[in-house]
Formats: C-alpha cells, sequence, structure tokens
C-alpha cells in the first residue's frame, strides 16, 4: 500500500506518449542517452490530475513548473498556453476523459558530450508527456498508511532547493529506501534544524486539539494540495498553522494525514510503529477529505 496505489488498467499497455513533437505508441517512446535528464536528472516535472475533461488546478501547476525551469536556467521553448493544447492533444490521442493522472517531464535536452555543464548541450528542451489511466483506491484515504522517521534530511535553499519540483529526486529516494527498510510506507522527514517537514512524496500535517499543523514549507516542496487544504481550513473556519514543531508533537497528535496531487487526503494510521488516532482515520481528517473531494467536484463538473 502506497499513497500512490492505484487500480491496475490494462488500457495502460497502448497509451500513446509525447516526445518532442511525436505521439507514440508507448514502446516507441524513447530518449537519447545523451539527454540531460537520463545523464544528470537536470529537468523539472509536474503530475496533473485530469477530472472531467479538465486539467485540476492547471494554472497552479504549470507555473510551478515554468518556475522550476526558470530556476534551473532551462528555456521550456514553448508558452503555458502552447504546453497546454499539446498535452489536450495528447489526451484526445489516447481518448482519455476522466481519472488521468499525466506525468510533465522538461530536461534541459540534448548533450554533445556526457558533461553537466549546460555548455554542453545543444538544441532545445526534451518536453515529454506520459498520460495514464489511473484511478486512486479509495481504500487507502480510508486505512491510511504507516510512516517512518528516516534519517535523510531535507535540504537548503543553499544545496539543493527542496522547494522545486526537479528530476534530481535522490534525496527523496534515499528517504523511500529507509523507509521500506522499516517496512512503513513513507519516510517522515526532518529539516535541517530537527523540525518536521514533509514526506519523502507527499506533504505532512497533524491535528492537535482541533487545530492543524504543517511545516513552514520552507524545507519542503510547495504543494499543491498542501495549499488548497491549507485554503480550505481557512475557508471553513479550522485553525490551521504553518510552523516548526518536533516528533514529539506528532507522537501526542491526535491525527495526521498526507497530502498529495494523486490521492488527496490520506490519513497516517501509525509513526515507527505506533497508531495515531487508533490507526484509524480522522474526524478531521475525514472532513478535509470530504471538503477537497467536494471543490475538485464543484470546480471540475461532469
Amino acid at each position: 500500500m502506497s499513497t500512490h496505489t492505484y487500480i491496475q488498467d490494462t488500457r495502460n499497455k497502448n497509451i500513446k506518449i509525447y516526445v518532442n513533437g511525436e505521439i507514440i505508441h508507448r514502446n516507441e517512446a524513447k530518449i537519447s542517452v545523451f539527454d540531460s535528464g537520463f545523464l544528470l536528472g537536470d529537468g523539472v516535472w509536474e503530475g496533473i490530475r485530469l477530472h472531467h475533461g479538465q486539467l485540476v488546478f492547471e494554472k497552479e501547476h504549470f507555473y510551478r513548473l515554468y518556475h522550476g525551469a526558470k530556476k534551473l536556467n532551462i528555456d521550456i521553448g514553448i508558452t503555458k498556453r502552447e504546453l497546454k493544447t499539446i498535452v489536450y492533444k495528447v489526451l484526445e490521442a489516447n481518448n482519455m476523459a476522466t481519472d488521468i493522472h499525466i506525468r510533465l517531464i522538461i530536461s534541459r535536452g540534448l548533450k554533445k558530450t556526457p558533461y553537466q555543464h549546460p555548455s554542453a548541450n545543444e538544441g532545445g528542451a526534451t518536453i515529454v508527456i506520459i498520460p495514464e489511466y489511473k484511478k486512486a483506491d479509495i481504500s487507502i484515504n480510508e486505512n491510511g498508511i504507516s510512516l517512518a522517521t528516516v534519517q535523510t534530511r531535507r535540504g537548503t535553499a543553499d544545496t539543493q532547493d527542496p522547494r522545486l519540483n526537479t528530476l534530481s529526486k535522490l534525496n527523496c529516494i534515499f528517504a523511500c529506501i529507509e523507509a521500506d527498510k522499516l517496512g512503513a510506507d513513507e519516510g517522515l522527514m526532518l529539516d535541517v534544524n530537527g523540525y518536521v517537514s514533509t514526506c519523502n512524496s507527499t506533504n505532512f500535517f497533524i491535528v492537535k486539539n482541533e487545530e492543524v499543523w504543517t511545516s513552514t514549507g520552507e524545507f519542503c516542496l510547495p504543494g499543491i494540495t498542501r495549499n488548497k487544504i491549507i485554503q480550505l481550513c481557512k475557508e471553513n473556519n479550522i485553525p490551521v498553522y504553518e510552523k516548526n514543531f518536533l516528533l514529539e508533537n506528532v507522537s501526542t497528535a491526535n491525527e495526521a494525514f498526507v497530502t498529495g496531487t494523486f490521492a488527496g487526503v490520506i490519513p497516517v494510521a501509525s509513526l515507527n510503529g505506533k497508531f495515531i488516532s487508533d490507526g484509524k482515520r480522522g474526524e478531521m481528517t475525514k472532513t478535509l477529505f470530504n471538503l477537497y473531494k467536494e471543490k475538485i467536484n464543484f470546480l471540475y463538473p461532469q
């Protein structure tokens, strides 16, 4: 079980993928071994859902993608509107309408030789769009996941900025491997100061005395769903705080949950082998899950 558990769909065996101007069968979708993304993890990416024919929170996702590319000094070469048009062409080619997860991948492009400096690049950015039939397994939103505290820390902006959604995910992969060895679904990561920051692939929240807490955001990815949950709390008069807090605060929390683009709001059933909220989804987590679901259905009706 994981935050990305989904219902298997045999249609994914024949999806069509966009690679630099071509829409081709997944078995034919390839990039060069000289591509910056393959060689160095030099690029950015986004995961976006398609719900009832519409890209969910597209403005926020495209902003984060282009913001990250700008920070890496990567020229995507096309506008947000042009990229959006291409995404819909890929969806149309696959005859896709809803319950779709789209991975947008941008790398710096081809290199003349395997060398890290951008001066070794030639041509423009590589653009890949992978749409898949992915419907979240609702049981994960009801039964929750297990977390384990890992030793891998979140970096700082002056090392490798953890707020950028780059292809260089080694930090998160280390945390994921640690969690797996500890028998947990995800790793709970601390920041360089020892405060609770985020999980390796989702944003982390706790509930204490009817208050919702999450990290300051300084050392974690600015999650789109994370931000929407904070907004929903404010709109519904639920006290919410972005603040520094310790593992001790988590151990005494009434509830805990994580958020992500794919599955929305997921309860945390246990941390380091000890139950949170008796191992069941708490009332606040359930409330926020329903509020988020209602918001999606209202904004993107069938």
